[in-house]
């Protein structure tokens, strides 16, 4: 699936992943390919870019939101 992690400094990350992990309003979730579609808010706490070579990165949430589409794009704007 295409990840896009955006900020007010810009696209802080962009590519082809396995999976996302974060923590939202309703609790922590991972988005895997082919996720239904979903809006939600998300938590301060650390989100978790699993790639496909099986790493992962992490990148620190103060606040922001989640939207995946249909045909596994994800974006993500982050405070």
């Amino acid at each position: 699936m295409k990840l896009t992690i955006y900020s007010l400094k810009g696209i802080e990350f962009e590519g082809e992943v396995e999976g996302f992990n974060v923590k939202t309003e309703l609790g922590e979730i991972t988005i895997l390919n082919n996720h239904r579609p979903l809006i939600t808010l998300l938590k301060k706490g650390k989100a978790k870019i699993i790639k496909q070579n099986g790493a992962f990165e992490i990148k620190a949430i103060n606040s922001g939101f989640l939207e995946v589409q249909p045909g596994s794009k994800v974006d993500s704007l982050i405070d």
